[in-house]
């Protein structure tokens, strides 16, 4: 038996005389602090050692000699003791394997401490916080990212972290009491894509931003970036911690985190989901994602009360800080659901539009096109039963729907396909585009710019709202930052106009001008100009309806050049002006678009892309 290695005998495991199996572990030796294992290479009897414990053996030295025998022989010589018998040279064999053998079923010992302790984070050892969270109505952090993700596909990172307070608290109290420092993280899987998630736990320290949970977060979002992965973060909690005394700080203001989450923007889809509170700090990740569901009984703030009152600006309960009514008013909310269960469905609905088609769908009903405008060119009606004609059955996800009202915005498919989706809304100022509905309409073009989406533009609007009252909302500065998102589009932009297409505001609406689509297209119902109809009658024929007496005659003659001023305008003489590129049968509508899909390119990026946080 030869030593494999330069070492130093450590211990033998048999004796002279003993008969031992193929693969028995013989002897012990050590180098470099490792043992190693040298095991019989074949059925024999011990002869003659060597070396014994604690002498030094160069590699490829005789430790001893084992003398050949059959396997049954040395199985039978073992149980009976017998006498040894003439001795040979044997090689060993060195090897890492367990020296005995062990129950497969019974857990090892290390085994079962990191199963001991993994279990104080779960949400099984925790009863009475679970008990707590449930009465409100509301699910736990493992419990939601359990419904996000695929089934069985969540990995967590940083799962034996406690808070930094070990100055301050026992060992046993903090593994009990603060598990994985208040936030669960890990990569799990959505519609079979990897996905990072971050959810701060509501029943740990009131889901706090902590330092270990700051380090694990960074972890994340590291990852996140270097692997251009999704991110999906579960925001409620009450922003920073002060207790955490392990590191020696004063304010803690040195942080990375805040930076490498906004790092995000505009890289890898963020989406930020909130139900219960969201303050401070967690409210700072929040506004940096690219959308905000949340649920109805959510309050999101930038200081929760303790802060405000701190401050010298009043006592106030938390639910009167940021409720959700406000915060999806102001467009905070993109979307607004009635609980997680809602807000988790719409997380993964969000999502599935960044990764890639689908080979399944749906096409809605052509014909229902047809029915959408009304012959009446002054009767209200309602683009959204446009925009659900043309999407997939069942793909449409509306965004900051109590925002901007002017303009509805969404994410949907047309065949399979992930576009985003704008229309005017003539309920609201006649399709007149304000500050609030230009800013939204710019930010949600950053939005598919940023992750490669067509966007498809259904107009009927007469142009930009205009007045006293809006200049002073800096109204020029807000719709200006349409044709400046526009610009910079590198995503195929396709307009089909349902009805009214007038001046600046239909300009904006078709990425700057009706040839700036990779098609534009309109309805038989549209009518066109360089400015609304009946503004344009009175300036421009001013002095003709002055020469006639006010009344029936002038009303009559008001009448006349308003129906020349909209035959010039129809859709017909705008076509054969080339001004658009074809009048559609309504019904045909998704057929221009799957083919403007089909054409189009996503230009690679000129450099960064980023996405407004407004």
């Amino acid at each position: 038996m030869r030593s494999p290695l330069q070492a130093q005998v450590v211990q033998w495991l048999v004796q002279v005389g003993d008969a031992v199996a193929a693969g028995d572990v013989l002897v012990i030796v050590e180098a470099m602090k490792m043992e190693h294992e040298i095991r019989a290479s074949h059925a024999g009897r011990l002869g003659e050692l060597f070396f014994q414990a604690g002498e030094a053996v160069n590699e490829g030295e005789a430790l001893g000699t084992l003398q050949p025998i059959a396997a049954a022989d040395a199985a039978h010589a073992a149980a009976h003791d017998a006498s040894p018998s003439a001795h040979a040279a044997a090689t060993a064999t060195p090897s890492s394997a367990p020296s005995t053998t062990l129950d497969p079923q019974a857990p090892r010992a290390d085994l079962q401490r990191l199963q001991t302790r993994l279990a104080f984070t779960h949400d099984a050892q925790r009863p009475e916080a679970v008990a707590k969270r449930h009465a409100l109505g509301l699910r736990t952090a493992r419990e939601n990212i359990a419904d996000l993700c695929d089934a069985g596909s969540f990995i967590e990172y940083g799962a034996l972290a406690v808070a930094a307070q070990s100055r301050r608290r026992s060992a046993d109290d903090l593994m009990r009491n603060t598990p994985a420092d208040g936030m669960v993280t890990g990569i799990g899987q959505i519609h079979g894509q990897r996905v990072v998630v971050m959810a701060y736990d509501a029943t740990v320290l009131a889901g706090t931003q902590g330092m270990r949970n700051h380090q694990k977060t960074d972890r994340m979002l590291g990852i996140a970036l270097q692997n251009n992965l999704p991110v999906v973060l579960f925001a409620e909690g009450g922003g920073g911690r002060p207790g955490d005394v392990d590191v020696a700080i004063v304010a803690g203001l040195n942080l990375t985190t805040f930076a490498a989450f906004a790092r995000l923007n505009g890289r890898v889809p963020v989406v930020g989901v909130v139900a219960g509170r969201c303050f401070a700090g967690n409210a700072a990740f929040l506004g940096c994602c690219d959308v905000v569901i949340a649920t109805k009984d959510s309050n999101i703030g930038m200081g929760g009360p303790a802060m405000v009152e701190g401050g010298g600006l009043g006592v106030f309960k938390p639910e009167q800080i940021g409720p959700s009514h406000v915060q999806h008013g102001n467009g905070v909310i993109d979307v607004l659901v009635d609980d997680e269960a809602q807000a988790v469905a719409a997380a993964r609905h969000y999502l599935s539009f960044f990764q890639g088609a689908q080979s399944d769908w749906q096409a809605p009903p052509a014909q229902a096109l047809r029915q959408v405008v009304p012959e009446n060119r002054l009767r209200v009606y309602d683009t959204r039963a446009a925009m659900q004609g043309i999407a997939d059955v069942d793909s449409l996800l509306m965004l900051r729907t109590g925002f901007g009202v002017g303009i509805h915005t969404a994410l949907c498919r047309i065949e399979g396909r992930p576009v985003g989706m704008l229309a005017n809304n003539p309920s609201h100022l006649g399709g007149a585009i304000d500050a609030d509905a230009a800013d939204k309409v710019a930010r949600f073009m950053q939005l598919c710019n940023a992750h490669g989406l067509p966007i498809v533009s259904l107009v009927d609007t007469p142009g930009f709202m205009v007045g006293p009252d809006m200049e002073e909302k800096a109204q020029v500065r807000h719709v200006s930052r349409m044709f400046v998102a526009a610009a910079h589009l590198r995503v195929p932009y396709l307009s089909v106009v349902l009805r009214k297409g007038y001046g600046l505001g239909a300009m904006a609406m078709t990425a700057g001008g009706f040839h700036q689509p990779l098609c534009n297209v309109a309805w038989p119902t549209c009518e066109f100009g360089a400015m609304g109809l009946e503004g344009a009658v009175r300036l421009g024929y001013r002095k003709e309806l002055e020469a006639v007496p006010e009344g029936p005659e002038r009303e009559a003659l008001f009448d006349q050049l308003l129906a020349q001023q909209y035959d010039n305008g129809s859709a017909i003489h705008m076509a054969s002006t080339l001004e658009i590129d074809a009048v559609i049968d309504p019904a045909d509508t998704r057929q221009w678009l799957v083919a403007g899909l089909q054409s189009g390119r996503v230009a690679p990026a000129a450099g960064p892309l980023s996405i407004d946080t407004w």
